[in-house]
This record gives structure tokens, sequence and C-alpha cells, in this order.
């Protein structure tokens, strides 16, 4: 190609300095001496230049982006099953570039320090304990940076006698073991044994979600994300961790809003320290009976939290099966116009929220058929969308559940039953 180029450009007449005109018949013409160098408007005037230019410049052009593919393979995904959100080959994936705001560089090039940040999960039973090694695996397979951390009931696993408790034992004790061992050695799980805290209130169902806050307490960290553990991730979230200072970071729990302008905890973004967490339990002696988590941080940070855009940061399930012009509070304005597909991609987390329909993990056959999405005509053809996002979300959450979650507690005997 290029001496093919080359031949061209030595082949070129030009027009001499001295005026001599070129033959436009094809006849000899003299050649320049090397004091007769062709000008800039003599040079443009040739017919073989101005062929040669752009095929010049196409032959860089395509050579720069030869070379960029792998920007290219940032660019958001359509709708297809490898893009779902548990199409996991169980090897972390590549991450796009995430720009450190204090330095200007790329921060996975190694300019940020991971290990001050993590990602956060609270335990409380065994069902939760799999929802959580769940989304950690997610992590481990999106290739997250920054540390894990999961604080679970400290009778659940003792790490002294983690080999006198066999994995493969009966019992849920030893089945919970095997789960946090695996979350710390194939998922790079930190264990961190705590008491669950827990008050009585008017709804049993919140009890226990005090212990959430207990991520203001690992002050071993400079910021941590606390992800409530119904939902599932379907994208790094690691930029969240490179916001400007705050106390805290929260969206908006916009399925309410604006009757109800109130953060939502199904995220948080804080910054440990012990000042916040002895504000925190302050807060917590004086709840009500209808203070839970999400009472606590608004009483605390609704007027002064950096609020978080719930669009990529907290979609709801149900979202899915709200009527096209039912998408308002979501889409955050009147004139958009709702696009199932691209409010699926563009989400980060996913939180499960469907009432009447139970959480994944819970017997949903009953009401799942009844309750799923509608199917939607628009312009003039039937579309099921909605119905088929709703439908993989559960899906796969339940062949995750089954894949992480081995022998999960009381899942033996259930399928027994079942088989007769």
């Amino acid at each position: 190609m290029f001496s093919r180029v080359l031949a061209f450009w030595q082949q070129a007449p030009y027009s001499p300095l001295n005026g001599s005109p070129a033959a436009a018949d094809g006849g000899p013409t003299s050649s320049p001496s090397p004091k007769s160098w062709p000008g800039v408007t003599a040079l443009l005037a040739s017919r073989r230049i101005r062929l040669l230019v752009p095929t010049v410049l196409i032959i860089c052009i395509f050579l720069f982006f030869g070379h960029r593919y792998d920007a290219l393979s940032s660019l958001p995904a359509g709708w297809r099953k490898e893009d779902s959100p548990t199409s996991d080959t169980g090897a972390p994936t590549k991450q796009p570039p995430i720009w450190d705001p204090s330095t200007g560089a790329p921060a996975n090039d190694g300019t940020v320090d991971w290990s001050r940040f993590a990602y956060t999960q609270y335990v409380t039973d065994s069902h939760y304990l799999c929802n959580s090694v769940m989304l950690f695996e997610r992590l481990h397979h999106l290739g997250s940076r920054a540390d894990r951390v999961m604080m679970y009931p400290a009778q659940m696993f003792n790490p002294n006698a983690a080999a006198a408790v066999p994995a493969a034992a009966n019992g849920r004790t030893s089945d919970d073991a095997r789960l946090l061992m695996k979350a710390r050695d194939e998922y790079g799980v930190k264990l961190v044994p705590i008491q669950v805290q827990r008050r009585e209130g008017a709804d049993e169902t919140w009890a226990e979600s005090f212990t959430k806050l207990l991520a203001f307490n690992q002050t071993q960290y400079t910021r941590v994300l606390s992800l409530d553990s119904d939902s599932v991730i379907l994208q790094s979230m690691d930029e969240l961790f490179l916001l400007p200072p705050c106390p805290v970071a929260m969206p908006r729990a916009y399925w309410l809003y604006p009757d109800n302008k109130i953060l939502s905890s199904q995220l948080i973004l804080a910054q440990p320290s012990a000042d916040e967490f002895a504000r925190v339990l302050a807060r917590v002696e004086e709840a009500g009976g209808n203070d839970y988590d999400m009472e606590i941080v608004n009483y605390l940070y609704g007027d002064s939290a950096l609020v978080l855009p719930h669009r990529p940061y907290d979609l709801v399930s149900g979202e899915f099966r709200e009527a096209p012009d039912k998408h308002g509070r979501y889409l955050g304005n009147a004139d958009e116009r709702w696009d199932a597909v691209a409010a699926f991609n563009e989400a980060k987390f996913v939180h499960f929220s469907d009432w009447p329909v139970p959480k994944p993990w819970l017997d949903i056959e009953k009401t799942r058929w009844s309750k799923q999405p509608d199917c939607f005509e628009r312009d003039g053809v039937a579309s099921c969308v909605e119905r088929e996002i709703w439908n993989t979300l559960y899906d796969e959450f339940k062949e995750r559940r089954k894949r992480v979650c081995t022998h999960v507690p009381g899942e033996h005997l259930r399928r027994r039953r079942q088989r007769g």
C-alpha cells in the first residue's frame, strides 16, 4: 500500500515555480530544477494530489481506530443475552477507564490506593448470607478494585476452628461456614464478625436492619459503599469512591418522589469515623416504633447528603411492571419517552422491590405469573420487552443462587419434598 502511494507521489507532475505550465494533454514537461519546487497553490491544483490527500487521510483514520478497538468496545451494548445481568464466565471482565478527580489521571493505572475503599454487606441469617456472597461474586466477576467486607454474625463462623468444621458436613452452622470460607477464598472477601443489631418495632421485617449502620464503624476504610443484598449489580460502581468528600452520599427514593422527598438506604456511600458512628448510635437509641435504618439516615443526613442520581444507581425491579406512561418518577421528566431496554442498559444496581411479589429467593411462583409485566402495543406492534427483562432478572437470580450457594441450608429438604 505505502510503496504504491510513494510511487504515486514520485510520478506526480508539478507546475514549476517559473510559471511554465505542465502539458495538459499528457505531453512531456520539463523537470523542475532543485530551486523550482512547486508552490502550495500549484500542488493543490494537481488532480493527482487532490486524489492522494483524501486517500492518505482515510488510511491514517483506519490505522488510528484500528489501534483503538479497546475504546470502542466500551460503548454501551444492546439488549443481548450475553449482556444480561448474570451472563458470567467466571473471569473478571475488563473495566472501562475511571478518572480520579483529585489527580486528573485514570484511576486504574495504579495512582489510586483502592485498599482505602470497600463494598460492605451485612448478614443476619443464612438466606441473606447467600445473597451477600452472590453480590460479592458479581463484584469479583466485574473486576471491581475496592475491598469487599462482609459483616456476619460471630456465631456463624469461627475462623480459628474452621479446620475442625468439615465443609461437607450436614447442619446449618457448617453450611454457613462453608459459604463464608467460599466468599473469603474465592472472592477475596474480608470477614468481620459482629453482633446483629436488633430493635423491636412495628414491622418485624426491618427489626434487624439497624445492622446495616455498622458500616459507619468500619474506620479502617476512608470510604465504604453499603449495598442491600436483595439486589443485583449489573455494572461496577467503583467510580463512586472517587466522588468529592462528604459524610454520606445516597440516591433519592424516586418511587416516593415528589410526595416524599427522602433518601433511599438501599445504597449508602459513607465516610466511616468514630464521630459519625457515635451520631448514628445516639439516633438509634432515640428511634421510635416506626424508625428503621432508612429513617435514621434520613434524620441525620436528609438535608446534608450528597444526592446520587437514581439513574443509574438505584432502579427497582417493579419499575418494569409500570405502564409505559407511568415512568415519570424514574425518568425525572415528563418529556422523555420510556425505553425499557435503555433503562436496563444504563442501570448499575437493581433492587428487588415488587410488592406483592415476594423476594426472589422465596416461593414466588404462586404470584409471579399473575404479576409479571404486561405486554404493550408500541407504534402498532405488540411488545413484551418489559416482561422479558423482568423475568430475566428473576430467572438469573435463581440460577446464580443455585450456582454460588450450592447446598444452601434447607434447599436439599425442599427439593426432597418436591420429588415426593
